[in-house]
């Protein structure tokens, strides 16, 4: 089984506005909902992608309600851990005059001891545990040490894991020797302390990295498409140019993407083509809605892939 775990969702509330004035009322166009943070994002495309997998996380309140009922009927399974607080609804505003999108990201509910203890616990229950996903913020209170537990505990449970987060969870999470870790370039760039710009740069930052213990280092970069490097293997993958609709839930849909390869016995190199395909496929699309099956399968012919060396 395939699982996700996302400790801080968010209900994504998408608004169209034609322009912004401000000091007068400003009508909506346009209104959408989604279940959104970052391993339920993954989950929603592996579900499109036709693989099975089971998404884990806090939920609390009516908004959480609401994502665990928008997954049931987007056909995706979910064990979440029910908390005392309210999960965080995200505003994403849309100008329609201008193209311009910007994004309010609430924090998130405080979690309690006991309700964090529950998801270990859950963790270490986990029925035939092949591929787990960790990704997204850690909520306010929680120490970014859960992210390294986590993994050991999936590891020791068989699971390959791979980890998409951030700042210090992402320098503590990797203690926890993750198999792939997937930052974006600016996400790496913090982690490693330097500004990176240059394809050799990325790579000498990522292969550091590994020297860690990670496995692979998924480089991300928007539109310059995704850097693979693993302890043999440099690949860079890219994507035809496209016209960009939105990139929110990009960089999850490429973790999705490389998963899917992965469940369908590919190698890293093909694995990486899907990852770029996926993450493309979602900039397609408008407001947080992620990629879909028929665009997905279009792109995956037209990723370009370089053999970097190794």
């Amino acid at each position: 089984m395939i699982y996700t775990i996302t400790l801080n969702p968010a209900l994504d509330r998408t608004l169209w506005i034609e322009k912004i004035q401000p000091d007068d009322a400003n009508r909506i166009e346009r209104e959408q909902r989604y279940a959104g943070g970052k391993g339920t994002d993954v989950s929603r495309v592996l579900t499109t992608l036709g693989v099975n997998n089971k998404a884990l996380g806090f939920v609390g309140g009516f908004a959480g309600e609401e994502l665990e009922g928008r997954l049931f009927n987007d056909g995706i399974s979910c064990d979440f851990i029910r908390i005392s607080g309210e999960t965080r609804t995200n505003i994403i505003v849309n100008v329609i005059s201008t193209g311009s999108q910007t994004v309010f990201s609430a924090r998130g509910p405080e979690i309690k001891p006991y309700e964090l203890m529950q998801m270990i616990h859950k963790v270490e229950k986990l029925e035939k545990p092949e591929i787990v996903v960790i990704s997204g913020s850690l909520p306010p209170g929680v120490h970014p040490v859960i992210y390294r537990k986590i993994i050991e505990i999936a590891k020791t449970r068989g699971a390959w894991v791979i980890l998409d987060t951030d700042g210090d969870a992402m320098r503590v999470g990797i203690q926890g020797i993750p198999d792939a870790i997937k930052p974006n370039i600016h996400e790496l760039s913090r982690l490693v302390g330097e500004e990176l710009k240059r394809i050799d740069a990325i790579i000498s930052a990522a292969q550091g990295v590994r020297e860690q213990g990670t496995g692979i280092v998924l480089v991300s970069m928007g539109a310059r498409g995704i850097i693979l490097v693993g302890e043999k293997e440099q690949y860079w993958a890219y994507p035809p140019e496209v016209k960009v609709e939105n990139t929110i839930g990009a960089g999850d849909s490429a973790v999705a993407g490389f998963v899917y390869g992965m469940v369908e016995g590919k190698s890293h190199k093909e694995a990486l083509t899907y990852a770029v395909a996926a993450g493309t496929a979602t900039t397609l699309m408008p407001g947080t809605a992620l990629c879909q099956k028929e665009d997905f399968l279009k792109l995956v012919p037209k990723i370009k892939l370089h053999v970097m060396g190794g």
